[in-house]
Order: C-alpha cells, then structure tokens, then sequence
C-alpha cells in the first residue's frame, strides 16, 4: 500500500489578485489530508473518509474523479487504484482541501508504485490535478500543500519561504461550499467591464503583498493585522466576499483579532483571523458562540 499526505493551506494575501500576477502570501496549516492507495482492477475506487461540510463532496465528486484521471495522466500511470481519504483536515472550501488532496494521492501512487519523485514533480502534478477543479488554478494552494511553510508565491516565478516562527491563527467557516471556476470568472469579467478602478484595486494589493512580507519578516504581527484587514476591504470591493465572511470577520475583530479576512475563493468557505497566543481561544469561542465552526491552528509550520 502507497501512502502520501499534503498540508492544508490559507491564504494570508491577495487570493485572486495572484491569477493576475500580483504577488501572494500563504501559508501551510498543521492539518492535512492523507491517501492511502493500493493497485486494483478495471477502474479506480474511492474511499472519502474525510470529515467534510455537508454537500462538499458531492458536489466535488465530478471534479475528484477527473482531477484522478488528470494526475495519472501526468505521472505516465495507466493502473487503476484503490484510493482512501482521510486526514485531519475538514474537506471544505478555503482551506486548500483540493490541492491537498491531489498533492497526497500523487505521493501515495508514487510509492505504491515505487517512483521516486521530487517535491517540484510532486508539485507539478498536483498542479495538473487542480485544473479539474479550479480550471486556472494559481498553483499557490498545491505549492503550500506540498511543501509547507509560508510562502511568497508569483505565478509562474519561483516559489520563497518566508520564515517566521509558527503564530495562532482562527479559521471562521461560513459553511457555504464555493465554486471557485465561477468566483474567479466573475472577477474576471467585472475586472474587463470596470478597468480603471480594478486597475487601481490591483495595484494597492501588489504595495500591500510587499508591505506584508516586510512585516512578516519582522514579526511585526500588528502591521500584518492591519494589512489583512485592508486587503480584505479590497476583496470586498472586486466582489468577492459576503454577508456571511463580513459577518465573521467582524465577529474575530471585536474579539480581540489583530486582523481578519476572508480567505480561499470567497464567496462563501472561509475566514482566517491572526490571532496570537491566548487571544486565539477566544476569537474561536466568539465565532463558535454564534453556530460556526472555528478551525483552531497555526501558521508558518
């Protein structure tokens, strides 16, 4: 039996402005997704024995099967598998569960398979894997997946660590499974309509990533606060968040956040709020208090 795993993901900065070449910021998180997979016959079956919000892998289901067929295409393999699932991570929108999963069955099919592999060809194939679900993906949220950390990610440039020590951090879910191919066209045709200010928007995020990296650097965790909760105004304003995402950034704010955001597709999925040390229990209790479910963990691991 092969067996491969990949880290959950959230992005710190600049979701959707990346697929346009401005510089991100994201981050690995201490949950991830195993697979287990061992050789079968006739056709490939899948065990989902991850913990999920309701109808997200349902509704993943057409993409998964698809997003297989591409990593074996991109790995040269013609074997059919046996493929389980699980894992600590919640399959559910904005916490990187697609790259995760692809970066994981990519791992287990190379050693039950016996390849031996890089994590740049790892990386790669699980790229190939994330079409099936986001189309054009960015490649940020398998590059995390696959090599942990925190990350300074230019599409198509080569990837940097950021290093900084592991911080607390509350992940807010509205509990509304995202379409990312739909969050991402949207931005797309609002930003043809509607050139000048989306130009203007895009800018401010590029002096925002760098500003951000500085700060990171530094561990100047206000300045970092203060940054995510000017880029998630500017989220807001290419239309990409909603009420339920607001509602939750509020919430961890008033808590005693040092910032908040919405992070992932938007639309709906997740929140992420930086939240050091005691303050992080409390933000979560806050968001709990008010029937969601908040994902307790850390960045830069």
């Amino acid at each position: 039996m092969g067996k491969g795993y990949g880290y959950g993901k959230v992005i710190l900065f600049n979701e959707h402005f990346v697929v346009y070449d401005v510089p991100a910021i994201a981050s690995a998180i201490d949950k991830k997704t195993i697979a287990e997979v061992k050789k079968t016959e006739g056709r490939d079956i899948i065990h989902d024995d991850r913990d999920a919000t309701p109808g997200y892998k349902e509704e993943k289901l057409h993409q998964q099967i698809e997003s297989i067929k591409r990593i074996k295409e991109k790995m040269g393999v013609k074997d059919f598998f046996e493929i389980r699932l699980h894992g600590d991570l919640k399959a559910t929108s904005g916490v990187g569960a697609s790259a995760a999963s692809c970066v994981a069955i990519a791992r287990a099919i190379a050693d039950e398979l016996k390849m031996k592999l890089s994590d740049d060809e790892i990386n790669e194939i699980a790229y190939e894997g994330e079409k099936a679900y986001h189309g054009n993906p960015s490649g940020i949220d398998n590059a995390c997946s696959t090599f942990g950390g925190l990350i300074w990610f230019v599409k198509g440039k080569e990837i940097e660590k950021i290093k900084v020590r592991p911080v607390e951090i509350v992940m807010g879910d509205t509990g509304i499974t995202t379409d990312t191919k739909k969050a991402v066209e949207g931005v797309k045709q609002r930003k043809e309509v509607y050139r000048k200010k989306y130009d203007e928007i895009f800018e401010e995020a590029k002096k925002i990533a760098y500003e951000a990296k500085k700060a990171l650097i530094q561990e100047d965790w206000r300045k970092v606060g203060m940054l995510m909760n000017r880029n998630h105004e500017l989220l807001r304003q290419i239309e990409v968040s909603c009420e339920e995402l607001d509602m939750l950034v509020e919430i961890a704010r008033k808590n005693g956040a040092i910032g908040a955001k919405m992070t992932g597709s938007g639309l709906g999925g997740y929140m992420v709020a930086l939240t050091p040390g005691e303050t992080q229990e409390k933000v979560a209790k806050a968001i709990e208090a008010e029937g969601f479910f908040a994902l307790r963990t850390r960045i830069g691991v």
